[in-house]
């Protein structure tokens, strides 16, 4: 086995389409666990997402800011070669639910035969984020239902700007 190496750098990937208070629950908690938390928005084309990359990044930056050793960046290709050019050696996952396990499984297993020096860690949901998805999020916030508590203030406004936008 591998030493330990001098500074803990861990990834937590997504597609923060958009951030949800789950997503910061697991940030905040994160990054009291390592000494630097890398939390990097998925480019993914095939996906059709209501918010781009940049806009996501940006949202991100505004709400985590307040975390010191917590930046944001965006990948695309292997998550396990976004982990390598960044040093980190831990993959962090969130699971709200045993459906969320099964999937996190298969990814935690072949990232770990891409990568075996690269360990994932999957962290239980708190129990008052755990039903909450950024699907989910949109889909109640887009029939008119309220969102408020399940995602940022700043993060509530811009879905009510993109909301009035798409209706214009």
């Amino acid at each position: 086995m591998p030493p330990k190496p001098p500074h803990v750098i861990a990834i937590y990937p997504g597609s923060f389409d958009p951030i949800t208070n789950g997503h910061l629950d697991l940030v905040e908690r994160g990054s009291r666990m390592f000494d630097k938390l890398i939390v990097s928005v998925l480019r993914n084309d095939t996906k059709k997402p209501l918010f781009s990359v940049e806009e996501r990044t940006e949202m991100l930056r505004e709400v985590l800011h307040v975390y010191p050793n917590v930046e944001v960046s965006s990948f695309e290709g292997l998550l396990v070669d976004h982990a390598v050019a960044n040093q980190a050696t831990v993959l962090l996952r969130g699971i709200r639910a045993i459906s969320d396990y099964e999937y996190e499984l298969q990814m935690a297993l072949m990232n770990r035969r891409l990568s075996p020096e690269i360990e994932t860690v999957f962290m239980m949901a708190h129990e008052t984020y755990s039903f909450i998805s950024s699907r989910l999020v949109k889909e109640v916030f887009s029939l008119g239902g309220n969102i408020t508590g399940l995602v940022p203030p700043s993060v509530e406004l811009r879905l009510h700007a993109r909301l009035s936008k798409n209706k214009s």
